[in-house]
């Protein structure tokens, strides 16, 4: 990961330059904020992986030279194969959206089941603590 915080906070100092420039040039507003923004992204993810990297006390296979591909093999992670919440999610989430084109009243509907569909996917493997005496 020593790579990659470098290169994202690389790129936002790039950003930070590049806007300041375009600044001095006479540019317009709209194209400064984007930049800058992108700046602040980019600076945001890079201190994320710098922060994620001191607490790994291990070297990475990325971050290893003479490392080979095989080193980064296993698990990943787990990955759910067949949850259907990210389709409600994705569902509200779209009309959440539309509702600011054609009502605030399909809004408010849309985010109430986007609230209810994120709580959802994210409890989705927790399992309720069984509080009766009968077992």
């Amino acid at each position: 990961m020593k790579a990659s915080f470098r290169l994202f906070l690389g790129l936002s100092f790039f950003y930070f330059l590049i806007a300041a420039i375009y600044f001095f040039v006479g540019g317009e507003a709209v194209g400064i904020t984007a930049i800058t923004l992108s700046g602040g992204l980019a600076g945001l993810v890079g201190f994320y992986m710098w922060y994620s990297n001191r607490r790994i006390p291990n070297v990475l296979p990325e971050d290893n030279v003479v490392g080979e591909i095989a080193d980064g093999a296993g698990e990943l992670g787990f990955y759910s194969p067949h949850s259907w919440w990210p389709l409600p999610v994705a569902i509200s989430a779209c009309l959440a959206g539309l509702g600011l084109i054609i009502g605030w009243w399909l809004t408010f509907i849309a985010v109430g089941a986007l609230i209810m569909s994120i709580i959802g996917f994210v409890t989705e493997y927790e399992h309720p603590v069984n509080t009766s005496s009968g077992h």
